[in-house]
């Protein structure tokens, strides 16, 4: 990194600047210091800005390939062998097995995100349209995860912009302002578990569009070329590490997996609260060390799970 200093007129403008090469192309990310600066306001100044171009550089270089980059050829083939060895033959799901899932997952997608409506509350409101005594936010939301999920029944998206905040409307559009809308400018995100320490900070909002298209792009062209079950859990995985929305992007996440899975006919899965560490583990090890073993031996688990409850 390298302080640049731009002219004009009589003022110096400084620049705090980092070079690096994207395939064939150098490219630069530049953070800007003041103006007129002396030397102790520039050292003070050239901290932080430095720890904000890793932040940036780490964004840019997020998601390319994602099996390609983060995945090596070994690894893909590890994760094929797990599938091999441990898929079990699942049964597609009736309308009753639909109806009990759909109570199920409500249940344990809302609460992994902090919902107090319990199970059986679930499935009252959305069997008998009662309500219990519970935020009206939390009760809207009930509604809004059934009736996504019948969306992605019909649908025959399997992956865009517009399926992701489509969603996300579905599911908010009763409690919160920005349901349907990625980050605005200036809005950054952070995951924090129960004792306030940062699990995972979402990309800076200037690189959300960006990565959410080339995200869809892998998909598209991988979408035939690697199993179902690993391409629902990479575009979950990258959606969670890109966290597009201000909040509500583990339900829209795990509704994206499902998506995946009910194109490519095989049956939704449900993470339950129970494995909700288990969940957040898998998350944290594909995004720090590209290990996507985890993701699938729990998804495999769960499809085990619910066909004992069938």
């Amino acid at each position: 990194m390298f302080i640049e200093i731009r002219r004009k007129g009589n003022k110096k403008i400084y620049y705090l600047t980092h070079s690096f090469r994207d395939g064939e192309k150098l490219r630069k990310i530049r953070r800007y210091l003041g103006v007129n600066l002396s030397k102790d306001q520039i050292k003070e100044l050239r901290e932080e800005a430095e720890t904000n171009i890793m932040k940036q550089l780490e964004d840019y270089k997020n998601i390319r390939d994602p099996l390609n980059t983060i995945l090596s050829a070994d690894e893909i083939d590890r994760v094929n062998k797990i599938l091999i060895k441990k898929m079990i033959k699942i049964k597609h799901l009736s309308e009753d097995d639909w109806k009990k899932f759909i109570e199920i997952f409500t249940y344990n997608t809302n609460a992994i995100e902090g919902s107090t409506i319990n199970s059986f509350e679930v499935k009252d409101i959305l069997e008998k349209d009662e309500w219990p005594d519970k935020p009206k936010e939390e009760i809207s939301e009930t509604y809004g995860v059934a009736e996504a999920i019948k969306y992605i029944r019909k649908t025959k998206e399997h992956l865009s912009l517009d399926l992701m905040k489509s969603l996300h409307k579905i599911i908010f559009k009763n409690s919160k302002s920005f349901a349907g809308k990625f980050r605005g400018e200036g809005i950054e995100v952070a995951v924090m578990n129960s004792s306030g320490v940062i699990l995972h900070r979402g990309v800076q909002q200037r690189y959300v569009l960006k990565l959410l298209k080339e995200l869809v792009k892998w998909y598209e062209e991988n979408k035939e070329r690697y199993h179902p079950i690993i391409l629902a859990a990479v575009v979950h995985n990258q959606f969670e590490n890109i966290h597009p929305f201000q909040d509500g992007n583990g339900r829209i996440g795990r509704l994206i997996l499902n998506n995946i899975l009910l194109k490519h006919n095989l049956p939704p899965v449900n993470i339950e609260l129970k494995r909700r560490s288990e969940y957040y583990i898998a998350i944290g090890e594909y995004e720090n060390n590209g290990n996507l073993r985890p993701t699938i031996e729990l998804i495999l688990k769960e499809f085990k799970a619910f066909k004992t409850k069938r």
